[in-house]
């Protein structure tokens, strides 16, 4: 693998100066919408719908579909495509199926700033929404995810130590969003994401003359990746996560659910009118197409051409090195760390909304005499999320020096437990007019537990199938509390009242 010139090096450092600069400045314009929680949160009708799609796929693709993913593919073979197809086809559908309806839920409950408080108002349940606004603190795991796949870019292209690579994606990460909030996330967001699709497109032209062969350059890549060794041309790969059919059906299964995820389905709260939908939904499939089935081509060719690469997470700047000149491999290195930094800011503003909206404001209501003054209430909940962006920053920044194995699993475990917490209450609570208060609360707890359990304990240890197993349960302890004869299913709910 080929090293970068000193002088290159410097190019790229001071691209990524300017780009601080830049996300900077948007986050200082963004400063006097972040003033309430629900303009700190989502920043609702301020930005071009089209613009929040894209920010849809940017969050979406993150440094699993970047660095992650590809790194599968370099590891396993062609079996990893059934999930990077399944990113674009099942997960817009997903988004097609759950839009909508979330939108319209949250207009009649008055409007609503984070996916718990949804939740809560859909339930009239403050106890659910806090409950809720804790789950979504696995999200910690997932931010560690796109810490790894930053600094593993910083170490292999720029020598840059790892500890240090994680130190300056913390940092200006937390400098914007606590600066701009949902704002500032959105707009650079959408503009990475514009900047990743063209990205994908060129790495997908770049096999033409790394790997050869003309319009037959698949079969080519897919020939030489048979001699590597058969099982990485197999479509069911004997060994990983993509190891049988039912497997593969559960990661569709998490596909589809994935556009649950808080800091995903928020941006649909981003939006004004329902006539934004459209162009919204648009902007995120075409955009997420590009991103998600384009990029594991360059880990399938990394695996041709660097077969000794010491970590598979490598495989993506390793195959830029090697496919492109300097100056063009510094430029799209740069729109690679903004990339990941675009999905980093999502989820940080996912969590840290929690705390102040979900948790601080619902408790702060709660033990305060009279239920307290609701905009004093307001502005201490913005300041609360934004002192916990520091903490939050600082418990990611430490758990990320330990470097994981599989930065791809690490992301994929902490969003399989959320999973399989909400898409009971969700899914249910759009269809079955019998679903309560008590089943949803029922179903996240028992959901989140059980995945934790199998997973752990290594009662199933394919991830998908633990999360599939775990939603299963959650959906089931749900449909129980349904049916409970009406007398016994309200004493419950009384006793929660009354708890």
């Amino acid at each position: 693998m080929e090293t970068l010139s000193q002088g290159t090096v410097w190019f790229i450092g001071g691209l990524l100066f300017v780009y601080f600069l830049f996300v900077t400045w948007i986050g200082r314009k963004g400063s006097k919408y972040s003033k309430t929680m629900s303009g700190f949160a989502t920043a609702r009708g301020k930005v071009n719908p089209w613009i929040v799609g894209a920010s849809f796929a940017t969050t979406y693709a993150s440094a699993n579909l970047f660095i992650g993913v590809p790194g599968l593919a370099y590891e396993y073979g062609t079996a990893v495509l059934w999930y990077t197809l399944g990113c674009f086809g099942v997960s817009w559908l997903g988004l097609l199926f759950f839009a909508k309806t979330f939108f319209r839920y949250g207009k009649k409950f008055g409007g609503v700033s984070t996916l718990p408080e949804w939740l809560g108002k859909k339930y009239n349940s403050k106890a659910l929404q806090v409950i809720v606004g804790l789950l979504i603190l696995f999200n910690v795991y997932y931010i560690v995810g796109q810490n790894v796949g930053l600094a593993t870019i910083f170490e292999t292209v720029l020598g840059i130590p790892y500890m240090w690579g994680v130190i300056i994606g913390v940092a200006i990460t937390v400098v914007y969003i606590g600066l701009g909030g949902a704002f500032a996330q959105i707009i650079t967001d959408g503009i990475q994401g514009i900047f990743m699709a063209f990205t994908s497109v060129l790495i997908l032209i770049s096999l033409l003359w790394t790997i050869g062969g003309g319009f037959g350059v698949f079969g080519e890549l897919s020939s030489r990746l048979a001699g590597i060794d058969p099982n990485l041309v197999a479509p069911i790969s004997s060994t990983g996560p993509y190891n049988s059919v039912l497997a593969i059906l559960a990661v569709q299964f998490l596909l589809f659910s994935f556009v649950l995820m808080p800091h995903l389905l928020n941006k649909v709260l981003s939006l004004e009118t329902e006539e934004e939908l459209r162009p919204f939904t648009l902007s995120a499939g075409l955009t997420l197409f590009l991103i998600s089935t384009l990029m594991v081509v360059g880990g399938l060719a990394a695996r041709v051409l660097l077969p000794s690469l010491e970590s598979a997470d490598k495989a993506i700047p390793a195959y830029l090195m090697e496919a492109f000149p300097p100056v063009v491999v510094a430029i799209l290195i740069v729109g690679i760390i903004s990339a990941i930094l675009s999905s980093t800011d999502s989820l940080y503003l996912g969590v840290t909304t929690s705390i102040g909206n979900d948790i601080y404001k619902v408790l702060a209501s709660f033990f305060t005499k009279g239920g307290g003054d609701p905009q004093l209430i307001d502005r201490r909940s913005v300041s609360v999320a934004k002192a916990s962006l520091l903490i939050i920053g600082a418990i990611t920044l430490y758990i990320s020096l330990d470097r994981p194995e599989s930065l791809s699993i690490l992301i994929q475990f902490s969003f399989s437990a959320i999973i399989s917490g909400i898409i009971a209450p969700i899914t249910l609570g759009y269809f079955w007019k019998r679903a309560n208060r008590l089943g949803a609360i029922a179903a996240v707890v028992v959901g989140v537990t059980l995945y934790v359990l199998f997973t752990n304990q290594a009662i199933i240890e394919n991830i998908y199938l633990a999360m599939f197993a775990s939603s299963v349960a959650g959906f089931t302890v749900m449909f129980i509390a349904g049916v409970l004869p009406e007398r016994k299913a309200e004493e419950s709910v009384q006793l929660e009242k009354n708890a």
